[in-house]
């Protein structure tokens, strides 16, 4: 793999912007409409929030990372897809560079909701 080059730099505070928690995947669920999406249904610790990650082609098992904690961007606004509404990102390492995807994830069992950064 040839990677890729680094974007452009950012500060500090805009880094400091971003919510990024740990959840634990409850459920996997197909999203109807689309060929690529795959609602999952996400435990915070103090709520539970859907988002939507295009995953159904990545994977040859989406179901895979159902009970497993991952990073998400929470504090993205909610956004609507083939009908459904998202309401955060998962973070999936490897697919942008065509590599097997995987979550990024605590090393450990975390609290859901503890915050990265």
């Amino acid at each position: 793999m040839d990677p890729a080059p680094i974007k452009e730099l950012i500060t500090f505070d805009d880094f400091a912007k971003l919510d990024i928690r740990v959840g634990t995947i409850t459920l996997v669920s197909e999203v109807l409409k689309s060929d690529k999406l795959m609602k999952l249904t996400v435990d915070f610790g103090d709520h539970t929030r859907s988002i939507l990650a295009g995953i159904k082609q990545e994977r040859e098992d989406p179901q895979e990372i159902q009970g497993k904690q991952a990073l998400f961007v929470v504090n993205l606004p909610e956004r609507k897809m083939a009908g459904e509404l998202s309401q955060g990102m998962l973070f999936d390492i490897g697919y942008e560079d065509k590599l097997k995807p995987c979550l990024a994830m605590p090393e450990i069992a975390i609290p859901n909701g503890s915050r990265a950064g």
